[in-house]
């Protein structure tokens, strides 16, 4: 059984910063793109970030350019988003998800094949 399992989402000031992870086991996806999402409330669920399978490529959303970072490590099955300057915009459900294999970033991500729980993420103003 595949399960995707976001963490390290909580309350954080303006102008701080999370890291967050998502673990997948019941298969490996180091041959899969990976993506984030986040839904904040009243919203409809966009897309932060993207990265190839082999992390040559990635995705950010004009919104978070600069500020946040996406990565993985295919050995650990597992995948972050490291989150710098946060902002109250910023708050919301964030989501892993795994995209759809041998597309490019963004695409692959446009209909996701499995997606994790979600980690809540509040910044204060």
């Amino acid at each position: 059984q595949v399960q995707l399992v976001e963490s390290g989402g909580g309350l954080v000031q303006a102008g701080g910063s999370l890291r967050l992870s998502c673990a997948a086991s019941g298969r490996t996806f180091s041959t899969y793109p990976m993506g984030w999402f986040r839904q904040a409330p009243g919203r409809e669920r966009e897309l932060v970030a993207a990265i190839y399978w082999s992390g040559g490529s990635t995705y950010s959303a004009d919104s978070v350019k600069g500020r946040f970072t996406i990565s993985r490590d295919n050995a650990k099955n597992t995948l972050y988003l490291q989150m710098n300057s946060l902002k109250p915009e910023d708050t919301g459900v964030y989501y892993c998800a795994v995209g759809r294999r041998r597309l490019a970033v963004p695409r692959a991500m446009n209909s996701p094949d499995y997606w994790g729980q979600g980690t809540q993420v509040t910044v204060s103003s």
